[in-house]
């Protein structure tokens, strides 16, 4: 399969969990609609983005995985023919939480999930508070659309994890987010593609869109949504999605374009892994 067309989610917290839920049904129904093969959901995408505050309660949105959130939207990936990416809060046992992103297959099949590497702690993304470091390196996921890898949010600074990812023969990454206006907004424009670039896959990248006011009031962020995908040339694929718009978006990558784009710039023939070696030292 060359061209594959995938799907990512950008919207506010509604309110509650099940609605939020509900919510992504109805966005994975309209996907499949227009023909979607694969669909990725931001980050944390049944919650409100609860690193705003500090507070015990938003435990109580962790589950296991594979556990009830996933269970459902396998059955629906099953129903539909469509290949997910789940992010979820994730307890592997009490009081041991990860930042998850769990992958299903076309049939239903749960392949495996990826755990957030980089946390972040700092004001408005207390994160150390709710997660543990991922432990599971950096997998990639044989999917029926193609090799499918996964990097979190805050993962997306570091240019390690990506390479780790392209290293391991990934087609697209996905990169759900929850990111908030102010330095990040540069960033958001620079990093995927440079990874793209410099790996020659794929990625794409959601963020969260509104303000989650009904959950924080006054502390809320305002999240700028601004999803798109970009391709191994570092060209965007199609448009960048609404700063301030809730919806899905569909977009067709062609993944004959790696090997076109590796073979004109052949970064992976020229690294030297020999001389790296200062960059992983503690």
């Amino acid at each position: 399969m060359s061209v594959v067309r995938l799907a990512l989610t950008q919207t506010p917290w509604t309110g509650d969990k099940e609605s939020m839920i509900a919510l992504h049904e109805e966005y994975t129904r309209q996907a499949a609609a227009q023909g979607a093969q694969i669909i990725g959901f931001q980050e944390l995408f049944y919650g409100p983005y609860f690193g705003i505050t500090q507070d015990p309660k938003y435990y109580a949105y962790a589950e296991s995985v594979p556990g009830p959130t996933v269970d459902r939207f396998a059955a629906l990936a099953k129903e539909l023919g469509i290949v997910m990416v789940l992010p979820v809060y994730e307890e592997d046992q009490p009081g041991v939480l990860y930042n998850t992103a769990a992958v299903i297959d076309a049939d239903g099949s749960y392949l495996g999930k990826y755990r957030k590497h980089h946390i972040p702690h700092l004001p408005k993304f207390w994160e150390k508070f709710y997660f543990r470091p991922g432990n599971l390196g950096y997998p990639v996921f044989e999917t029926a659309v193609g090799t499918i890898g996964v990097n979190i949010c805050y993962d997306r600074h570091f240019p390690e994890g990506w390479r780790n990812l392209g290293l391991a023969g990934a087609e697209i990454v996905f990169n759900p987010n929850a990111t908030a206006p102010g330095i990040s907004n540069k960033l958001w424009e620079i990093e995927q593609p440079a990874a793209a670039i410099a790996n020659g896959y794929f990625v794409a990248a959601n963020n969260r869109v509104g303000l989650e006011d009904n959950e924080y009031g006054d502390e809320a962020v305002n999240f700028y949504g601004s999803s798109y995908v970009v391709g191994p040339d570092g060209n965007v694929v199609g448009d960048v999605a609404s700063s301030s718009e809730a919806g899905v978006i569909i977009r067709d990558v062609d993944l004959g374009a790696i090997r076109e784009v590796r073979e004109r710039w052949q970064f992976f023939r020229d690294r030297r892994p020999d001389a790296y070696g200062p960059i992983v030292a503690p």
